[in-house]
């Protein structure tokens, strides 16, 4: 199947699609819609521990220092109630079992990412700062992602703070860490960007982009999904071509927001397949 019978394809489907498939450090080979905005649901994550990383290596933050396990946050929007996060909604029991103690930001930026820790997540972005996750955004080249709110801060939603990304957007991010780990970069020194890698490689949800990958393929990658939204972002490494950077972005009916087991997984897991197997093909840098 050709990019443009690929587009085709997707044309077909319910609601919005949106990819970025290309080398570091080169021109993408395909896109589709890459500056259509979609809600980010979890894909923010990487913004967020891009910012901790870079407060760390500013002396601002020491990720091993413990800090409050609490689940009480302040809303993005001014003078609202504070608000907290449901443990039915998460996905990682271990942060719940530390709520009432303390446990340091290096391990909750670990779980944010790994087991997508909504009550790790908005901990580090209590600490860190909203102010810091946009800097980091706009440092990887982001032109249109913010993240506005922590995570179920619906005062802050209903009043129209949110969190949006783009293919394009998360592509530039995944991307920026990937050369950053082999050579400075305007993110976050080498060894950063390489432990920041070294999460992202242990994402325990498999279900959509590694799905589409033989086993064993290293990804380097985030998901998000809440119902009518699956977002997939990473870099693969494939042994036998260079690296490459693939987001596919989905508002979609086809996302029941249940975990793995719905059509939004399943196509992106297609997706991830296709470019695979056009993965010696794809544009090489100048």
């Amino acid at each position: 199947m050709t990019w443009d019978e690929l587009d085709a394809h997707l044309d077909t489907l319910p609601g919005t699609v949106s990819a970025y498939a290309g080398r570091l450090d080169a021109a993408p080979t395909w896109t589709r819609h890459p500056d259509a905005t979609h809600y980010a649901a979890s894909t923010m994550k990487v913004a967020v521990l891009l910012a901790l990383h870079r407060a760390a290596e500013a002396g601002t933050l020491d990720l091993d220092a413990p800090v409050a396990v609490r689940n009480r946050f302040d809303s993005a929007l001014p003078g609202a109630p504070r608000f907290s996060c449901d443990r039915d909604y998460d996905n990682d029991e271990a942060v719940w079992q530390r709520e009432g103690g303390t446990a340091p930001l290096r391990w909750l930026a670990e779980r944010m990412i790994v087991r997508s820790s909504n009550l790790a997540t908005n901990i580090c972005l209590r600490d860190v700062g909203l102010p810091a996750v946009a800097h980091a955004w706009q440092l990887a080249g982001a032109r249109h992602s913010v993240t506005g709110r922590g995570i179920e801060d619906f005062a802050a939603r209903e009043a129209g703070i949110t969190n949006v990304v783009t293919a394009a957007d998360l592509a530039a991010l995944l991307g920026g860490l990937a050369a950053g780990a082999a050579r400075p970069g305007p993110l976050a020194t080498p060894a950063a960007c390489a432990a920041m890698l070294d999460v992202l490689h242990a994402q325990q949800f498999r279900e959509d982009l590694a799905a589409g990958l033989p086993d064993g393929v290293p990804i380097a990658h985030k998901n998000g999904w809440v119902r009518g939204v699956r977002h997939g972002a990473g870099v693969v490494y494939p042994p036998d071509a260079p690296p490459y950077v693939l987001v596919v972005c989905t508002t979609t009916d086809l996302a029941e927001g249940e975990g793995a087991d719905d059509d939004a997984c399943r196509l992106l897991a297609d997706i991830s397949a296709r470019v695979w197997a056009a993965r010696h093909d794809l544009t090489a840098a100048d």
